[in-house]
């Protein structure tokens, strides 16, 4: 009975931020700061939970972990927000009202189909973006970082190089008119998805759940230790995505991490796509350093 009821915990809370966006008042629901507020009273919840009732010990969060990942939570909601409103969304909303694109239809669509819509248009985006960065070279540069990680836990979604941090980010959300609290339910529900299939909780989803959206078993077998094993299942919280495309894996890991296992400083995942650069620079100048030494010789 227990294991039935905390198999429940997950589609209980979509269902339930699903209604709540749904029926609160307007004045919440189209305020800018609502889903921030949402996102991260969802994300401390989820957070809590690792305490209740734990996946694997080895994960447990420290202090290190723990700051690591405020630090990032809080750029992701300044800094690659902004880039991303001011690099990619404002320029689309323009190139869209120029271009006299409008889908009037969206915004009398029921509100449920709206949010679908919204999490499917993300997620098709996340997809290929996080897709290609497992297979090419610069792209990868970028994502490594975050596949460095050796725990999951419920903030480590947004742990990761801001360049890929900020691609991740890029959709094609602007191109359509849809109603803000339509948009800020379906970013509440991917977060609440995607933060689970981080975190270090027991809370198994029925199977029905699992064959739609992503999974801590799907997420943390992505974050294999090998790195042909991190070429599969790559949707973010919409793992049907890797079963339609052909990329889905079954299975689960515990440890996760590349390279040896060795976890990267918040300053090595910022330089790590720029470290081949960085070595060579510095080879060049230690050679030019050991030839003025011979000829001073």
């Amino acid at each position: 009975m227990k294991k039935t009821m905390l198999s429940y915990v997950q589609p209980v809370m979509v269902a339930a931020i699903l209604l709540a966006w749904a029926f609160a008042p307007a004045a919440w629901t189209n305020n800018p700061w609502s889903i921030v507020v949402a996102t991260l009273l969802t994300t401390s919840l989820i957070q809590g939970l690792e305490w209740v009732n734990e996946r694997h010990s080895s994960w447990r969060l420290t202090k290190r972990e723990f700051a690591t990942d405020v630090f990032y939570v809080t750029l992701n909601y300044t800094v690659i927000s902004w880039l991303s409103r001011t690099l990619a969304d404002d320029p689309l909303t323009a190139a869209k009202q120029s271009l006299g694109i409008a889908t009037p239809w969206a915004m009398h669509l029921p509100f449920v189909v709206q949010v679908a819509m919204v999490i499917v248009l993300i997620e098709f985006g996340q997809y290929w973006m996080h897709r290609l960065m497992h297979n090419q070279a610069f792209f990868w540069s970028t994502h490594a970082p975050h596949h460095h990680i050796t725990q999951l836990n419920a903030m480590k979604g947004a742990v990761g190089n801001p360049i890929e941090l900020f691609l991740i980010s890029l959709s094609v959300l602007a191109l359509f008119d849809l109603p803000l609290p339509a948009e800020f339910c379906a970013l509440n529900i991917l977060a609440v998805i995607s933060t689970f299939a981080h975190a270090n909780t027991r809370f198994d989803p029925p199977r029905w759940y699992a064959f739609l959206f992503t999974t801590i078993q799907h997420h943390s077998l992505h974050h294999s230790v090998s790195y042909e094993d991190t070429r599969c299942n790559y949707g973010n919280s919409l793992i049907l995505l890797d079963r339609l495309f052909g990329t889905y894996s079954d299975g689960e890991a515990e440890l996760v991490g590349q390279d040896e296992r060795r976890r990267l400083s918040i300053r090595e995942q910022f330089l790590f796509p720029a470290q081949p650069l960085i070595d060579r620079v510095k080879a060049r100048r230690g050679d030019r350093e050991a030839e003025g030494t011979e000829v001073a010789a």
